[in-house]
């Protein structure tokens, strides 16, 4: 007969706590050994039995969850951390995992629920409550692509902007009261950070985003150069 699954349960209320101790206790090979009310508790407890799993709230007093998960990753790392928490916050999820969490489960999970976690976790695995792992996997793969003028300075996004106007080099130069060799220097910095190859591509980049060069340009934003 395999030894039990020996575990902690860390939570701030006591009702709350009784009833996760009373589902797991009720399960074979599974047994309690010890509980916490605070983070610094359950450290404590951790360090003193070395359990398999500790079943952890997020929001604990004193030492909080995501600082205790960090705290017994690097001075036990032979106990696995099983968030157990009411947070649906991916931020919290993440910050869990990676302080160290090997799983994270929310508080509405049914018996059958929380004890095959507790059992995934044991094994190796990662286990994180269905819902939240979908949330997740979709943020990842569906990210808001980066827009290149972003990348621009301001005074990059007025050059582009007076370009996409049909503006010569020089032309621009006349206008932003800058040197014709400046704004050379500016243009290649703007083809590169718009990831194009030539003046042409790049003006019809500005004109998609309908970039207006209009607006009070009668006071220069930079002293005025001199060409050689």
């Amino acid at each position: 007969m395999s030894d039990p699954i020996n575990i902690v349960v860390a939570d701030d209320h006591p009702l709350f706590r009784q009833g996760v101790v009373q589902t797991l206790a009720a399960e074979d090979g599974l047994s309690v050994i010890g509980e916490a009310g605070t983070g610094e508790e359950a450290v404590r407890l951790v360090v003193e039995q070395t359990p398999d799993i500790l079943l952890l709230d997020i929001d604990m007093p004193g030492t909080g969850g995501i600082a205790t998960v960090e705290r017994i990753t690097a001075t036990c790392p032979l106990t696995r951390v099983l968030m157990l928490t009411v947070s649906e916050n991916p931020d919290d999820l993440m910050r869990a995992l990676k302080g160290g969490a090997r799983g994270y489960v929310l508080k509405g999970v049914s018996s059958h629920g929380l004890i095959s976690a507790v059992r995934a976790v044991t094994a190796g695995e990662i286990f994180v409550t269905p819902i939240l792992a979908s949330t997740i996997l979709y943020e990842m793969t569906h990210e808001e692509p980066i827009d290149p003028l972003d990348e621009l300075t301001e005074r990059e996004r007025q050059v582009l902007q007076l370009l996409g106007d049909g503006l010569t080099n020089r032309e621009i130069g006349e206008r932003l009261y800058l040197a014709e060799k400046t704004i050379k220097h500016y243009m290649t910095s703007v083809l590169q950070k718009l990831h194009v190859r030539s003046r042409v591509e790049a003006a019809l980049l500005a004109r998609q985003h309908q970039l207006d060069s209009d607006g009070p340009r009668e006071q220069p934003a930079e002293q005025p150069e001199i060409a050689p």
